[in-house]
């Protein structure tokens, strides 16, 4: 083999040999955290049940963990939205209220770029929740989705009692979440009365939390849009 049949031979097959490799060997590697552990009331001990690994074709005993609560909330256009509709989707939740004039337009506007990122995707929802759910009712949100542009049928605007959304944000989503007009009645400015967190919320296919992300923060928003993806691959490879 002279050393122009010995090149043409490395351009041709080496790069066979790399898809290869890639298709037995660079599937299915990806792995993203479950947040939340259930725990059993009775015990105090985390949750465990016995569940097949597909890997061994082997059961074998893994941690439960907690999903998101259902719920029944309105959403922009008044109309009930029930969280049935989220079964089998990925989606990922914000807090904000719409006179908010600090965090609530910054982390909007890196759920932008979510929506951007998966524009039209069945797979994938966006929830915002309103914490001033009194003030933000369905007209107000109906007006900050479009400030956003808002694509309709993928990110939902809720709002509804306070009795069902403040549990809903504490203990179904795990972010903090307070009125401090409960506890000082002389506080009037909305942006000090609502503290609720930046945080958006990655949820999986079975409504269980897969991550926690600075919804202010640029990187953790870019970090958010690659995890996204990962659990997009988990599924397609399942």
């Amino acid at each position: 083999m002279n050393k122009k049949t010995g090149i043409l031979f490395l351009v041709l097959i080496v790069p066979v040999f790399v898809y290869l490799g890639l298709k037995t060997f660079g599937t299915n590697h990806f792995s993203l955290p479950r947040y939340v552990p259930a725990i059993d009331s009775t015990t105090g001990e985390i949750k465990m049940a016995k569940r097949l690994n597909p890997r061994w074709n082997e059961a074998e005993m893994d941690t439960v963990f907690q999903t998101i609560p259902s719920f029944t909330l309105l959403d922009e256009t008044g109309k009930p939205f029930d969280s049935n509709n989220l079964k089998g989707k990925i989606y990922v939740t914000s807090f904000f209220f719409t006179r908010c004039g600090t965090i609530c337009p910054k982390i909007s506007s890196q759920v932008s770029r979510v929506q951007d990122t998966f524009h039209e995707d069945p797979e994938v929802k966006l929830l915002s929740i309103s914490v001033d759910p009194k003030y933000d009712q369905p007209e107000k949100l109906a007006a900050y989705a479009k400030r956003f542009d808002a694509n309709k049928g993928q990110w939902h605007f809720l709002t509804g009692e306070k009795k069902v959304i403040y549990p809903l944000v504490l203990q179904g989503f795990h972010v903090p979440l307070a009125d401090a007009s409960e506890y000082d009645a002389a506080i009037k400015n909305p942006d000090e009365t609502f503290i609720h967190s930046e945080r958006l919320v990655l949820v999986d296919k079975e409504g269980i939390i897969r991550g926690f992300y600075d919804g202010t923060d640029k990187k953790e928003v870019d970090r958010l849009l690659v995890e996204i993806k990962v659990l997009k691959s988990i599924y397609s490879n399942e």
